[in-house]
C-alpha cells in the first residue's frame, strides 16, 4: 500500500496499525522469499551460455575428427612398416593371375613362390601402385589394420565332401594355372 493510502485507512478507522505492520512485514517476506527461489537471468546470459555450449561442441566435434585422422595415418604408418620389412622379391617366369577390384592383374614369380601362393603361404598386398608378396601371417596383421590393401590371401579351409557328389572322386589340382 502505499503511504497515502495507508494514512488514509487510518484517520477512517478502517485500518489498525498493527494490522499494516503484519501485512507490510509479510510482503516484505514474500518478495524475499520470491527473490531467492527465482533466479532472474538475463537474456544476454542464456544466449552467451548458449553460444559457449555451441563452441564446446563443435570443438569437440573438430578434435574428433583429428584423433581419426591422426589414428589413420598411425594406421597407414604401421601397414607400410609392415609391408616394407617383410617384403618378398617376385621374380621369376611363371605368370600368377589374381584379382584387383574387377581388373585382373598378372605378378611374375618363380615355382617356388607360385606354389606357396596357392597353398596360402604367401599373400599379394597392394603398397601404392605396386603389388609386393609378404607372408600370410603378416598379410593377416596388415588386413586386421587395412582390409582395402590386402588382394590375395588363400584361407582354405578343409571342405565336408558331400555325399551325392557326382565330381566328389575328382579333384581340383592345387597347381592349376588359369
Amino acid at each position: 500500500m502505499s503511504n497515502a493510502f495507508k494514512e488514509q485507512l487510518l484517520k477512517a478507522g478502517l485500518a489498525d496499525p498493527k494490522k499494516l505492520k503484519a501485512a507490510k512485514k509479510q510482503q516484505h517476506q514474500q518478495r524475499v522469499q520470491s527473490g531467492k527461489n527465482q533466479k532472474v537471468v538475463a537474456e544476454a546470459t542464456l544466449l552467451a551460455e548458449q553460444r559457449r555450449q555451441e563452441q564446446v561442441a563443435r570443438d569437440q566435434e573438430l578434435n574428433r575428427q583429428k584423433e581419426q585422422l591422426l589414428q589413420k595415418k598411425a594406421i597407414a604408418a604401421q601397414v607400410s612398416q609392415l609391408i616394407t620389412s617383410n617384403t618378398i622379391k617376385p621374380s621369376g617366369e611363371v605368370a600368377f593371375n589374381f584379382t584387383d577390384g574387377k581388373v585382373v592383374k598378372r605378378l611374375y614369380v618363380n615355382n617356388k613362390l607360385h606354389s606357396e601362393l596357392t597353398r596360402g603361404l604367401l599373400s599379394i598386398v597392394k603398397q601404392g601402385e605396386n603389388y609386393v608378396l609378404v607372408p600370410a601371417a603378416i598379410a593377416a596383421k596388415i588386413a586386421q589394420r587395412q582390409p582395402e590393401s590386402v588382394i590375395v590371401q588363400q584361407d582354405r579351409p578343409v571342405e565336408q565332401a558331400d555325399e551325392e557328389d557326382p565330381y566328389a572322386a575328382y579333384q581340383i589340382p592345387d597347381d592349376l594355372m588359369w
